[in-house]
């Protein structure tokens, strides 16, 4: 079976973070300082791209991250919120691509484009079997 695609670009999720110390560059290791870290802000990134797709593909199927381009462009700190937003722009197949921006009360933090493909969930995890 092949997994459904949702046909709608437009699709949208977001995600909100206030920041805490274990989201800082000092604690996922990339940096030290004490603001948001790059890895952190991917992961809202590729949350809000799940959040888009939510409820609209085949039961049994579910999106893996294949490419993620970002540009971190300014520093959040601790306590401060962050808005990540995934718009999804193109539908090739069962490939996704979300233009993918956040947002804290200073201004932009980061841009992007995060890419998933909607695999078969159970397909997917019989590659981690001998």
């Amino acid at each position: 079976m092949v997994p459904s695609v949702p046909t709608e670009p437009g699709l949208r999720g977001e995600v909100t973070l206030v920041v805490a110390d274990a989201d800082t560059a000092i604690a996922a290791g990339s940096g030290d300082v004490p603001v948001l870290a790059t890895p952190r802000l991917l992961a809202l990134f590729e949350e809000a791209s799940v959040i888009a797709t939510f409820g609209r593909l085949d039961e049994g199927s579910t999106t893996v991250g294949m490419r993620a381009q970002i540009d971190h462009l300014a520093p959040t700190a601790v306590g401060g919120q962050v808005r990540a937003e995934a718009v999804l722009e193109k539908v090739e197949g069962p490939r996704l691509t979300f233009t993918v921006s956040a947002h804290d009360g200073r201004g932009l933090v980061g841009v992007g484009r995060v890419t998933r493909v909607i695999v078969s969930r159970e397909r997917f995890l019989d590659k981690l079997r001998d």
